[in-house]
């Protein structure tokens, strides 16, 4: 998640036609867009209001990019223990029990990584041996965490990146499904969450893509009520030797996972759980169709 413009982005159309509104502005360095089943003007500048201001205010509050907030304190602390509020508590918790989960490989100490490795095109495979030494500041379990105290060993960092996004596409979603019945769909760069089916009886239509052709469509999905997020290496990955290296990693190696899939769809009833699957699945490499066959939900896995 990156710095927020210091000015609005928040741009409004409506398709009276198809009693559609939709609200765009930027975020967490993604394009965001909620949907409505509406063409009311009015609705729709309050709803995009909101949504804005609520992406805007998670960024700002769990960007490890900035020097203003808990994050920057918790990972510049030097060993000392900081005490955090309830809504980054419960983060915490929840990362801690994805971490438990995954035996280890879920593990929101491990950002620290990318100071090694660069995934957008020009990036290069690291020395082993600084991979090594990086790796001692990489460990939940070095982590001292007893709410509503955090206690990392000086040089260790945490990074919310992995469920930071998805967080925001929940709040937001259920901040305008209190204020509005239309259904609607809340997306940010991918990650989705949708309430329908909409006025005319149809369900909201989203499209998966396919890793190597992002412009293409692999399949068609009927989304009536639900959340969907996509984890993979499309737009983030290079390539060395004729080896692709994706830019999720082991925490455990400092590596990129081996033999992961190019992609991983998940459908579950909340963003952060669909995130956590997806995300989960990828990082259990080549066994990650079987994760997912063990999961109560939907999913599409690309190879």
């Amino acid at each position: 998640m990156r710095p927020p413009a210091t000015a609005s982005t928040l741009q409004l159309e409506l398709q009276s036609s198809r009693q559609l509104g939709s609200a765009r502005f930027n975020a967490m360095a993604s394009p965001c867009e909620i949907l409505l089943d509406s063409s009311d003007q009015h609705l729709l500048s309050h709803c995009g209001q909101l949504a804005e201001q609520e992406a805007l205010r998670i960024e700002q509050r769990f960007s490890r990019y900035r020097n203003d907030n808990l994050i920057y304190q918790i990972n510049n602390a030097n060993g000392e223990p900081v005490t955090v509020d309830d809504e980054l508590a419960n983060l915490l918790d929840y990362a801690q029990t994805l971490y438990e989960l995954s035996d280890g490989l879920f593990d929101i100490s491990s950002g620290v990584l990318r100071k090694l490795w660069r995934f957008d095109g020009s990036g290069t495979r690291p020395d082993q041996a600084a991979v090594t030494a990086l790796l001692d500041k990489v460990g939940w379990q070095k982590v001292r965490w007893q709410r509503p105290q955090l206690q990392l060993r000086a040089g260790m960092e945490i990074d919310l990146g992995g469920i930071g996004k998805e967080y925001a596409v929940d709040r937001v979603f259920d901040l305008l499904a209190g204020h509005t019945h239309v259904a609607l769909l809340v997306n940010f760069g991918g990650d989705l969450r949708a309430r329908g089916p909409r006025a005319n009886g149809e369900p909201w239509h989203v499209g998966l893509e396919q890793p190597d052709k992002l412009q293409q469509a692999l399949t068609d999905l009927p989304l009536q009520t639900g959340a969907l997020t996509t984890s993979g290496d499309a737009r983030r990955s290079f390539v060395e030797n004729g080896v692709r290296y994706g830019h999720i990693l082991n925490p455990k190696t400092g590596y990129p996972v081996r033999n992961a899939p190019r992609s991983v769809t998940v459908l579950a009833d909340t963003c952060i759980e669909a995130g956590a699957l997806s995300t989960l699945a990828m990082l259990h490499g080549a066994e990650a169709e079987s994760f997912l066959s063990e999961q109560d939900v939907r999913s599409w896995c690309v190879r």
